[in-house]
Protein backbone atom coordinates (compact mmCIF):
# COMPACT_ATOMS: atom_id res chain seq x y z
CA UNK A 1 0.00 0.00 0.00
CA UNK A 2 3.21 2.50 0.04
CA UNK A 3 2.20 3.78 -3.07
CA UNK A 4 -1.25 5.45 -2.03
CA UNK A 5 -0.61 8.28 -0.16
CA UNK A 6 -1.95 8.18 3.87
CA UNK A 7 -4.82 11.01 3.24
CA UNK A 8 -5.85 9.09 0.36
CA UNK A 9 -5.97 5.53 2.69
CA UNK A 10 -7.73 7.73 5.63
CA UNK A 11 -10.64 8.45 3.46
CA UNK A 12 -10.73 5.15 2.09
CA UNK A 13 -11.45 3.85 5.78
CA UNK A 14 -13.67 6.53 7.12
CA UNK A 15 -16.12 6.25 3.28
CA UNK A 16 -15.92 1.93 3.82
CA UNK A 17 -16.44 2.24 7.60
CA UNK A 18 -13.67 -0.44 7.80
CA UNK A 19 -9.84 -0.76 7.81
CA UNK A 20 -7.67 -1.64 4.89
CA UNK A 21 -5.66 -4.83 5.08
CA UNK A 22 -4.14 -4.87 1.43
CA UNK A 23 -4.31 -3.02 -1.71
CA UNK A 24 -3.33 -4.22 -4.96
CA UNK A 25 -2.93 -2.48 -8.60
CA UNK A 26 -5.81 -4.10 -10.65
CA UNK A 27 -3.14 -3.39 -13.40
CA UNK A 28 -0.05 -5.87 -12.68
CA UNK A 29 2.78 -5.96 -15.49
CA UNK A 30 1.15 -2.84 -17.12
CA UNK A 31 3.67 -0.84 -19.07
CA UNK A 32 2.00 2.36 -17.07
CA UNK A 33 0.50 3.15 -13.63
CA UNK A 34 -2.61 2.13 -12.85
CA UNK A 35 -5.32 3.79 -11.23
CA UNK A 36 -7.06 1.10 -10.03
CA UNK A 37 -6.80 -0.54 -6.62
CA UNK A 38 -8.34 -3.82 -5.29
CA UNK A 39 -8.99 -3.19 -1.51
CA UNK A 40 -9.34 -6.16 0.60
CA UNK A 41 -11.25 -4.35 3.52
CA UNK A 42 -11.73 -6.04 7.13
CA UNK A 43 -14.07 -4.85 9.78
CA UNK A 44 -16.72 -2.91 8.22
CA UNK A 45 -19.84 -3.80 5.21
CA UNK A 46 -17.22 -5.03 2.56
CA UNK A 47 -14.81 -7.50 1.88
CA UNK A 48 -13.72 -5.92 -1.37
CA UNK A 49 -13.58 -3.08 -3.24
CA UNK A 50 -11.90 -0.71 -5.79
CA UNK A 51 -10.40 2.30 -5.51
CA UNK A 52 -9.88 4.67 -8.49
CA UNK A 53 -7.81 7.75 -9.13
CA UNK A 54 -6.31 9.79 -11.74
CA UNK A 55 -3.31 8.51 -13.76
CA UNK A 56 -1.28 11.92 -15.77
CA UNK A 57 -0.85 11.58 -19.65
CA UNK A 58 -4.13 8.91 -19.39
CA UNK A 59 -6.95 8.71 -16.96
CA UNK A 60 -8.11 12.44 -15.82
CA UNK A 61 -9.82 13.74 -13.05
CA UNK A 62 -12.81 14.27 -15.68
CA UNK A 63 -12.78 10.25 -16.59
CA UNK A 64 -12.85 9.24 -12.83
CA UNK A 65 -15.84 12.07 -12.70
CA UNK A 66 -17.72 10.22 -15.89
CA UNK A 67 -17.24 6.71 -14.31
CA UNK A 68 -19.00 8.14 -11.26
CA UNK A 69 -21.98 9.43 -12.70
CA UNK A 70 -22.06 6.54 -14.98
CA UNK A 71 -21.97 4.06 -12.09
CA UNK A 72 -24.67 6.44 -10.57
CA UNK A 73 -27.25 6.12 -13.61
CA UNK A 74 -26.36 2.38 -13.69
CA UNK A 75 -27.92 1.67 -10.81
CA UNK A 76 -30.30 4.08 -10.96
CA UNK A 77 -31.62 1.81 -13.96
CA UNK A 78 -30.58 -1.56 -12.52
CA UNK A 79 -27.77 -2.36 -14.74
CA UNK A 80 -25.42 -5.09 -13.52
CA UNK A 81 -22.21 -2.50 -13.09
CA UNK A 82 -20.55 -2.01 -9.93
CA UNK A 83 -22.28 0.27 -7.29
CA UNK A 84 -20.67 3.53 -6.21
CA UNK A 85 -19.83 3.34 -2.51
CA UNK A 86 -17.79 7.12 -2.45
CA UNK A 87 -16.59 9.68 -4.28
CA UNK A 88 -14.07 12.73 -3.60
CA UNK A 89 -14.22 14.63 -6.98
CA UNK A 90 -12.84 17.88 -5.77
CA UNK A 91 -10.23 15.68 -3.91
CA UNK A 92 -10.80 17.95 -0.58
CA UNK A 93 -11.30 15.23 1.49
CA UNK A 94 -8.85 12.35 -0.04
CA UNK A 95 -5.95 14.72 -1.08
CA UNK A 96 -6.84 13.88 -4.91
CA UNK A 97 -9.54 13.10 -7.56
CA UNK A 98 -11.10 9.54 -5.88
CA UNK A 99 -13.77 7.12 -5.86
CA UNK A 100 -14.80 4.10 -4.35
CA UNK A 101 -16.97 1.22 -6.38
CA UNK A 102 -17.88 -2.74 -5.47
CA UNK A 103 -15.58 -4.95 -6.55
CA UNK A 104 -17.56 -7.45 -8.29
CA UNK A 105 -17.01 -11.23 -8.87
CA UNK A 106 -16.10 -12.88 -12.69
CA UNK A 107 -13.62 -12.86 -15.36
CA UNK A 108 -12.42 -9.97 -17.81
CA UNK A 109 -9.78 -12.53 -19.12
CA UNK A 110 -10.18 -13.06 -23.11
CA UNK A 111 -10.20 -16.96 -23.92
CA UNK A 112 -8.46 -18.35 -26.71
CA UNK A 113 -11.74 -19.51 -28.40
CA UNK A 114 -15.73 -17.97 -27.54
CA UNK A 115 -18.82 -19.44 -27.78
CA UNK A 116 -22.21 -18.18 -29.51
CA UNK A 117 -23.69 -18.20 -26.01
CA UNK A 118 -21.26 -15.79 -24.77
CA UNK A 119 -21.17 -13.56 -28.16
CA UNK A 120 -25.03 -13.26 -27.80
CA UNK A 121 -25.48 -12.50 -24.24
CA UNK A 122 -22.77 -9.57 -24.62
CA UNK A 123 -24.47 -8.20 -26.93
CA UNK A 124 -27.82 -8.45 -24.79
CA UNK A 125 -25.78 -6.84 -22.57
CA UNK A 126 -25.04 -3.54 -24.19
CA UNK A 127 -28.98 -3.42 -25.60
CA UNK A 128 -29.87 -3.43 -22.03
CA UNK A 129 -27.64 -0.09 -21.28
CA UNK A 130 -28.87 1.43 -24.61
CA UNK A 131 -32.36 1.10 -23.60
CA UNK A 132 -32.22 4.43 -21.77
CA UNK A 133 -32.50 7.64 -23.82
CA UNK A 134 -30.69 10.84 -22.10
CA UNK A 135 -29.46 14.11 -23.07
CA UNK A 136 -26.11 15.26 -22.83
CA UNK A 137 -24.50 15.56 -19.22
CA UNK A 138 -21.30 17.68 -17.97
CA UNK A 139 -19.99 14.16 -17.02
CA UNK A 140 -21.32 12.52 -19.66
CA UNK A 141 -20.52 14.18 -23.19
CA UNK A 142 -21.96 13.49 -26.79
CA UNK A 143 -19.54 10.17 -27.63
CA UNK A 144 -19.19 10.42 -31.34
CA UNK A 145 -17.09 7.05 -31.53
CA UNK A 146 -15.77 4.32 -29.68
CA UNK A 147 -12.87 5.22 -27.09
CA UNK A 148 -14.00 9.07 -27.87
CA UNK A 149 -10.89 10.35 -26.47
CA UNK A 150 -8.79 9.04 -29.40
CA UNK A 151 -9.67 10.30 -32.95
CA UNK A 152 -6.98 8.10 -34.73
CA UNK A 153 -8.57 9.25 -38.27
CA UNK A 154 -7.88 12.44 -37.55
CA UNK A 155 -4.50 11.97 -36.93
CA UNK A 156 -4.29 10.19 -39.78
CA UNK A 157 -5.53 13.07 -41.85
CA UNK A 158 -3.11 15.66 -40.14
CA UNK A 159 -0.52 13.33 -41.21
CA UNK A 160 0.60 12.83 -37.29
CA UNK A 161 0.11 9.38 -38.26
CA UNK A 162 0.64 6.96 -41.29
CA UNK A 163 -2.27 5.43 -42.99
CA UNK A 164 -3.42 3.17 -46.54
CA UNK A 165 -5.46 3.42 -49.11
CA UNK A 166 -8.36 1.11 -47.16
CA UNK A 167 -8.55 3.86 -44.32
CA UNK A 168 -8.36 7.08 -46.52
CA UNK A 169 -11.07 6.00 -48.26
CA UNK A 170 -13.04 4.51 -45.51
CA UNK A 171 -12.39 7.85 -43.52
CA UNK A 172 -13.96 10.01 -46.88
CA UNK A 173 -16.73 7.68 -47.36
CA UNK A 174 -18.04 7.85 -43.87
CA UNK A 175 -17.25 11.88 -43.62
CA UNK A 176 -19.64 11.74 -46.93
CA UNK A 177 -22.10 9.54 -46.02
CA UNK A 178 -22.50 11.80 -42.37
CA UNK A 179 -23.61 10.76 -39.18
CA UNK A 180 -27.43 8.99 -38.87
CA UNK A 181 -29.90 10.71 -36.86
CA UNK A 182 -30.66 8.76 -34.00
CA UNK A 183 -32.10 9.60 -29.97
CA UNK A 184 -29.20 9.56 -28.16
CA UNK A 185 -29.05 6.58 -25.10
CA UNK A 186 -26.70 5.98 -22.72
CA UNK A 187 -23.34 4.34 -23.72
CA UNK A 188 -20.71 2.69 -22.23
CA UNK A 189 -18.18 3.87 -24.28
CA UNK A 190 -15.41 1.29 -24.35
CA UNK A 191 -17.30 -2.08 -24.84
CA UNK A 192 -14.58 -4.59 -25.21
CA UNK A 193 -14.09 -7.91 -23.24
CA UNK A 194 -11.78 -6.52 -21.25
CA UNK A 195 -14.49 -4.12 -19.50
CA UNK A 196 -17.06 -7.01 -18.92
CA UNK A 197 -17.43 -9.79 -16.40
CA UNK A 198 -18.21 -13.34 -17.17
CA UNK A 199 -19.00 -16.46 -15.25
CA UNK A 200 -18.95 -18.88 -17.63
CA UNK A 201 -20.30 -17.64 -20.32
CA UNK A 202 -23.04 -15.40 -18.39
CA UNK A 203 -22.19 -11.33 -18.52
CA UNK A 204 -22.60 -10.96 -15.24
CA UNK A 205 -21.76 -7.08 -15.11
CA UNK A 206 -20.41 -4.32 -17.49
CA UNK A 207 -16.99 -2.31 -15.75
CA UNK A 208 -14.75 0.91 -16.48
CA UNK A 209 -17.27 3.76 -17.14
CA UNK A 210 -14.62 6.07 -17.86
CA UNK A 211 -15.40 6.70 -20.87
CA UNK A 212 -19.15 6.32 -20.75
CA UNK A 213 -21.49 9.14 -22.00
CA UNK A 214 -24.73 9.56 -24.78
CA UNK A 215 -24.26 8.70 -28.60
CA UNK A 216 -26.46 6.04 -30.63
CA UNK A 217 -25.92 2.55 -29.60
CA UNK A 218 -23.86 1.52 -32.38
CA UNK A 219 -20.87 3.49 -30.92
CA UNK A 220 -20.86 -0.01 -28.52
CA UNK A 221 -22.24 -2.25 -30.32
CA UNK A 222 -20.17 -2.02 -33.44
CA UNK A 223 -17.00 -1.16 -31.03
CA UNK A 224 -17.41 -4.74 -30.00
CA UNK A 225 -18.49 -6.42 -33.17
CA UNK A 226 -15.19 -4.97 -34.15
CA UNK A 227 -13.30 -6.29 -31.23
CA UNK A 228 -14.44 -9.97 -31.82
CA UNK A 229 -13.98 -9.56 -35.52
CA UNK A 230 -10.22 -8.91 -34.57
CA UNK A 231 -10.09 -11.16 -31.49
CA UNK A 232 -11.92 -14.27 -32.90
CA UNK A 233 -12.46 -14.04 -36.78
CA UNK A 234 -15.26 -12.78 -39.08
CA UNK A 235 -18.52 -14.79 -38.08
CA UNK A 236 -18.28 -13.36 -34.40
CA UNK A 237 -19.80 -9.73 -34.61
CA UNK A 238 -23.06 -11.39 -36.39
CA UNK A 239 -23.45 -13.27 -33.03
CA UNK A 240 -23.04 -9.63 -31.53
CA UNK A 241 -25.66 -8.52 -33.40
CA UNK A 242 -28.00 -11.23 -32.75
CA UNK A 243 -27.95 -11.19 -28.94
CA UNK A 244 -28.10 -6.90 -29.29
CA UNK A 245 -31.39 -7.28 -31.24
CA UNK A 246 -32.99 -10.04 -29.12
CA UNK A 247 -32.57 -8.01 -26.33
CA UNK A 248 -33.91 -4.80 -27.59
CA UNK A 249 -36.30 -6.53 -29.89
CA UNK A 250 -35.69 -4.30 -32.35
CA UNK A 251 -33.24 -4.13 -35.26
CA UNK A 252 -29.99 -2.48 -34.43
CA UNK A 253 -29.77 1.07 -37.21
CA UNK A 254 -26.86 1.83 -39.20
CA UNK A 255 -24.81 -0.64 -38.34
CA UNK A 256 -22.26 -0.42 -41.29
CA UNK A 257 -21.84 3.10 -40.78
CA UNK A 258 -21.33 2.49 -37.24
CA UNK A 259 -18.59 -0.31 -37.59
CA UNK A 260 -16.66 1.66 -40.33
CA UNK A 261 -16.24 4.28 -37.39
CA UNK A 262 -15.15 2.04 -34.97
CA UNK A 263 -12.68 0.36 -37.53
CA UNK A 264 -11.22 3.42 -38.41
CA UNK A 265 -10.77 4.82 -34.22
CA UNK A 266 -7.66 1.83 -34.35
CA UNK A 267 -4.08 2.50 -35.07
CA UNK A 268 -3.23 2.17 -38.31
CA UNK A 269 -1.16 -1.33 -37.28
CA UNK A 270 -2.93 -2.84 -34.47
CA UNK A 271 0.26 -3.85 -32.38
CA UNK A 272 -0.24 -5.21 -29.24
CA UNK A 273 -4.03 -6.13 -30.13
CA UNK A 274 -5.15 -9.50 -28.79
CA UNK A 275 -6.40 -12.20 -31.45
CA UNK A 276 -6.97 -15.72 -31.83
CA UNK A 277 -6.74 -18.31 -34.53
CA UNK A 278 -8.99 -20.71 -35.48
CA UNK A 279 -6.84 -23.17 -32.85
CA UNK A 280 -6.08 -20.60 -30.02
CA UNK A 281 -3.45 -19.82 -30.63
CA UNK A 282 -2.11 -15.76 -30.69
CA UNK A 283 -1.90 -14.13 -33.84
CA UNK A 284 0.46 -11.48 -34.86
CA UNK A 285 -0.07 -7.76 -35.52
CA UNK A 286 0.02 -8.34 -39.18
CA UNK A 287 -2.87 -11.06 -39.41
CA UNK A 288 -5.03 -9.15 -36.68
CA UNK A 289 -4.79 -6.06 -38.74
CA UNK A 290 -6.04 -7.45 -42.02
CA UNK A 291 -8.76 -8.90 -40.03
CA UNK A 292 -9.63 -4.96 -38.90
CA UNK A 293 -9.03 -4.43 -42.88
CA UNK A 294 -11.67 -7.13 -43.86
CA UNK A 295 -14.46 -5.82 -41.28
CA UNK A 296 -13.95 -2.52 -42.66
CA UNK A 297 -13.90 -3.15 -46.00
CA UNK A 298 -17.38 -5.34 -45.43
CA UNK A 299 -18.61 -2.25 -43.85
CA UNK A 300 -17.65 -0.43 -46.63
CA UNK A 301 -19.36 -2.77 -48.94
CA UNK A 302 -22.37 -2.06 -46.88
CA UNK A 303 -22.04 1.66 -46.42
CA UNK A 304 -25.52 3.29 -48.16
Amino acid sequence: MSELPDELLGWVSEVAGAAIQDAVSVHIGAQRASGSFHLRMVGGDFTDLLLKVPVPEWIGPRMVATNARALQLAAEFGLSAPRLVGADLDGSASGTVATLETWLPGSSALPPAVSVTRLRNAGAALARVHAFSLAPHEDLRLRPRPVADDDFAAERRAGRMPTTGLLQRADEMTRQHGVPATDPVFVHGDAWPGNMLFEGDSCTALIDWKTAGIGDPGVDLSGFRLQMAIQYGPDAPDEVLRGWQEQAGRDAGSVSYWDAIAALNTPTELSGFPGFGADGSRLDATAVTQRRDEFLQTALNALT
